[in-house]
């Protein structure tokens, strides 16, 4: 599945470009080596500090804004609001250099969701966005958006990898109309996950590489992926998923590698210091 129709009829393409931990300086030319490489959806957020270099790129590119898919996230802080919501996406949207963004995400369920939501869907009536949607909420605070508020959320962007599979989440997003998109899907190299037996094996049998394993499992179970290099050949790799089918026992082998609990601890030391050093 290479695009998505959300649950408001715009088109999503299914497999983006992310540049989360990608210094602005770096993802002008990482953004623009993407897009030579046939990316056209670009996940980027506020806290990231490199809306200004997916701007660029964007304008270098030369390829009409209408191609290029473009999302970014509202960063929750206690002083936002319905008010502070709406300057957040001006203010993205003045570093991206752009009138109006396909996606806006609301990066963490924490805060006053409730206002920020309302604001949100206030955001996307005026046409600032073409799109709205939520990262890393769980099922009951989805839950609690949809029947407090007008619009339902067009995606959930949440961890998903072969070490946390999300079955229940995937179900309660494809019963809800939600699409289910992966941040993470490589797992960030851990646990070896480029080397496990399991999927070398799968990735032999397919002449792919474990990457594309991964990538191509996620997308057979109907979940859009940003997968991340810097690396011009990776990019070219990790788009590259589409001509071969996993089949059932690929399924079941992979299903065996599932701890099901996340391994991205963003209380962890090196996550706050990432955060610190970006939000200056």
């Amino acid at each position: 599945m290479e695009k998505f129709i959300l649950n408001n009829g715009v088109e999503m393409p299914m497999v983006g470009f992310g540049v989360f931990q990608v210094s602005d300086e770096e993802t002008e030319q990482a953004v623009l080596k993407a897009l030579k490489a046939g990316y056209r959806l670009l996940d980027t957020a506020a806290v990231y500090a490199n809306e200004g270099g997916v701007g660029r790129a964007i304008k270098a590119s030369g390829i009409p804004r209408e191609e290029i898919f473009v999302v970014t996230k509202l960063w929750i802080q206690r002083q936002n609001g319905y008010e502070n919501t709406k300057q957040a996406l001006e203010q993205s949207l003045e570093r991206l250099g752009l009138d109006y963004v396909d996606l806006y995400l609301m990066h963490q369920p924490f805060g006053d969701v409730h206002e920020e939501w309302r604001a949100m869907e206030d955001l996307y009536k005026a046409g600032k966005t073409r799109a709205i949607g939520v990262c890393n909420f769980h099922a009951d605070r989805l839950m609690d958006l949809i029947t407090c508020h007008e619009i339902v959320p067009a995606v959930n962007q949440i961890e998903t990898h072969p070490f946390y599979q999300r079955e229940a989440e995937l179900a309660f997003h494809q019963e809800n109309g939600i699409l289910h998109q992966s941040w993470g899907p490589l797992a960030e190299g851990k646990f070896d996950i480029f080397t496990n037996p399991v999927l070398v094996k799968i990735a032999e049998k397919h002449g792919k590489s474990v990457a594309q394993v991964i990538l191509r499992w996620l997308n057979q179970r109907g979940i859009a992926i940003i997968p991340k290099s810097v690396r011009e050949e990776r990019m070219v790799e990790n788009r590259d998923i589409f001509g071969f089918e996993l089949d059932a026992q690929d399924f079941a082998d992979i299903a065996t590698l599932n701890r099901n609990e996340i391994i991205f601890n963003h209380r962890d030391p090196a996550m706050i210091k990432w955060l610190a050093e970006f939000r200056g």
